[in-house]
């Protein structure tokens, strides 16, 4: 199977089994997925959407939360995986958002990831959520899962396995195939001991492949 055939292989297994595929993150506008997206970094989406709801009840607007201190939000984070980095950071999130964004969650990559607490994973994510522009965000999942099934070669780093990634996908389906290899990656090929058994593109893997031999 050439590299071409491959991700066809792919993307049609998932337009025809994941058509609806999207973030597992609880938010109800562009703020809150921003704020939700910051929480989630190496942390799960289970626990973020535990934490969320109590924050966005205290501080429902980038205003509000640009006016919290420390001592008052870092209770509301604690569970979370790096609270205290993760305070600061939307505290300065929210600050920015007000003073350079009047306080409008900004949509190119490029003035995002100016956003304390914003790499180009997370602009990338808010960008194609809220967006749908083709932007691909990879994270471990995504990272994982495309050098796995072999549409990514030799990608050592996230940003190689992006741009090769959004070179093979057809832009309209960008936005949604982060939320495909995600989703696969969370539910099925999981990190220790994938479901390669229960896996509908195993016939375009290549670690399957390996494994047959």
């Amino acid at each position: 199977m050439t590299r071409k055939e491959r991700y066809a292989y792919v993307i049609g297994y998932f337009e025809k089994n994941a058509p609806d595929a999207e973030t597992e993150l609880i938010y109800d506008n562009p703020y809150q997925l921003l704020v939700a997206v910051i929480l989630s970094a190496q942390c799960t989406d289970k626990r973020v959407n535990l934490t969320t709801p109590a924050i966005f009840h205290r501080y429902p607007t980038a205003e509000k939360l640009s006016k919290a201190t420390f001592d008052e939000l870092f209770p509301l984070i604690r569970s979370i995986s790096y609270p205290n980095n993760k305070t600061k950071h939307l505290i300065g999130m929210a600050k920015m958002l007000v003073e350079n964004f009047k306080s409008n969650v900004p949509m190119t990559v490029a003035e995002l990831i100016t956003l304390p607490g914003v790499g180009r994973k997370t602009a990338n994510v808010i960008t194609s959520v809220i967006d749908e522009q083709p932007n691909m965000a990879v994270d471990t999942h995504v990272f994982r899962v495309s050098a796995r099934i072999g549409l990514t070669l030799k990608a050592t780093t996230p940003l190689a396995a992006e741009k090769q990634l959004v070179k093979f996908i057809p832009k309209n389906l960008i936005h949604k195939a982060h939320h495909w290899l995600i989703l696969h990656g969370r539910y099925v090929c999981v990190a220790r001991n994938p479901k390669c058994g229960e896996c509908g593109i195993r016939k375009a893997c290549k670690y399957f492949e390996k494994l047959k031999d």
